[in-house]
């Protein structure tokens, strides 16, 4: 039998098998950010600072469809960016990527003092947490108390007191217009006599 002839693969897929890297596998970058940002506006910064890390990573982590949203920042990266304000990242910045499942996971080589601090603050409050609640108990969910049935007055009763209070205040509002058109009447029918004349005489000036 003639032996099967398999075929060779292509550049691409040789380079992408090749090339990609393995799970969790670390790497350290020190990526140059002044030239991604000197051009843009001062307000703008800190947003265009990230968005470099991200091109660099996917870049140099051979992520082949450019999808950015690979990509995925530490919060203390994000926040060390951030220190001085939007209009003052720093200029380059030393980072350690390595590959989780899909996406690429990147944090801050080199921790400061004061998120150093922070992140130890942060941890011990959680092991406090972890410590007090219970082991191998799930929180209880309050039982839901029964409704209580209160006795309300039938509802042809209520009907019945809406009739009248509607009845009473047409009655009321009926009184009152035919007193105004009595009014009214009477004021027609009244002639006005102004008791003060028209106009004041000339009285004769006194020698």
């Amino acid at each position: 039998m003639a032996e099967e002839t398999k075929k060779p693969e292509t550049k691409k897929e040789e380079k992408e098998t090749s090339s990609k890297p393995s799970q969790g596998k670390e790497r350290e970058f020190i990526v140059p950010l002044r030239r991604k940002f000197k051009k843009t506006a001062p307000y703008r910064r800190a947003p265009k600072a990230i968005r470099a890390i991200k091109e660099f990573l996917v870049r140099h982590m051979k992520v082949y469809d450019r999808d950015l949203k690979k990509i995925k920042l530490d919060k203390y990266l994000n926040e060390f960016i951030w220190t001085r304000g939007i209009k003052n990242p720093p200029a380059k910045i030393k980072i350690k990527a390595f590959v989780d499942g899909d996406f690429i996971r990147a944090e801050l080589a080199e921790l400061t003092e004061k998120l150093r601090f922070k992140k130890g603050k942060i941890e011990k409050r959680e092991k406090e947490a972890a410590a007090i609640a219970p082991k191998g108990k799930e929180p209880e969910v309050p039982e839901e108390a029964p409704e209580k049935t209160e006795t309300r007055p039938s509802v042809a009763k209520s009907e019945e007191e809406k009739a009248e209070e509607k009845e009473k205040k047409a009655a009321v509002v009926e009184a009152g217009q035919k007193l105004e058109k009595a009014a009214a009447k009477k004021m027609k029918f009244e002639t006005k006599v102004s008791k003060q004349p028209k106009r004041q005489r000339r009285m004769a000036l006194q020698k």
